[in-house]
Parts: C-alpha cells; sequence; structure tokens
C-alpha cells in the first residue's frame, strides 16, 4: 500500500484540472503492478470526477452546465456565501477508483482524472491511495 499528498492549485474560482499525469506518477513510485488506486479530495467545495481529457471543450461544457443549473447566487441559506461550491461538490463526489493493471491506471483511451474546483482560487490537495500487488 501507497499513499501519496497531491498538491493542486486552482487559478480560478471553478475548473476542472486534469491530474492524470500527476496520479500515474504516484502509481509509478508506489511499484504497485496490479491493484486498485483510489483518488479522495478532502474538501467540501472540491471533487472529482474521469471524463474525456482528450478535447477540452467536454470539461468547459461540463461545467457551464453546472454553473447554469447551480448558480453561484440563488437565495442560499448557508452564510459563508459558497452553497453553490457544497452542491456541485456533492453531485461530483470525493472520491473515484481507477483498476491498475500492469502498472497503469485502468482508463479508457479518452478518459482523465479531474480535480473540481468550486470555491477557488485555492492550494488544495488531492489524496492518492495505491493498494495492490507489486511485482
Amino acid at each position: 500500500m501507497s499513499f501519496f499528498k497531491l498538491n493542486v492549485r486552482t487559478q480560478s474560482k471553478t475548473g476542472f484540472i486534469n491530474i492524470t499525469t500527476m496520479v500515474q506518477g504516484a502509481l509509478r513510485s508506489s511499484g504497485v503492478t496490479d491493484g486498485i488506486c483510489v483518488v479522495y479530495i478532502p474538501h467540501t467545495t472540491a471533487g472529482v470526477t474521469i471524463n474525456e481529457a482528450a478535447d477540452p471543450a467536454v470539461v468547459k461544457d461540463m461545467l457551464a452546465v453546472l454553473n447554469k443549473i447551480i448558480p453561484f447566487h440563488d437565495n442560499y441559506a448557508h452564510m459563508e456565501g459558497n452553497s453553490a461550491a457544497h452542491i456541485k461538490t456533492s453531485l461530483m463526489g470525493p472520491s473515484v477508483q481507477i483498476p491498475v493493471e500492469q502498472g497503469r491506471l485502468c482508463l479508457g483511451t479518452w478518459q482523465g482524472i479531474f480535480f473540481c474546483e468550486f470555491d477557488g482560487p485555492r492550494s488544495r490537495s488531492a489524496i492518492v491511495k495505491i493498494i495492490g500487488n507489486s511485482e
């Protein structure tokens, strides 16, 4: 088992940051060849998702729709003023699990792992836990 804490610096209020390369680097450092990789985001206003990484328009569209259906200001009761971020985070979720085979993440051809920022810009973290066997 290996544990890694990745630092993610977000640049805007909302955004999707492709962290696939960082996660694959953690996997490589772990030496695990077969198992599972868990990516967990320990924040209440940021999440993680797996989606298409080949065309940046996909995450742009996803973010546009999230901001449309969950506007930043909408008579929310939460005094801190970031209820929309909490709602978006709950929809995305705090973690993803990716099988590992032959030392590689078993992602589809077009898939990438995205850190989802909904209350930035901030310095954030992603926890990567890799469980499995080494050769």
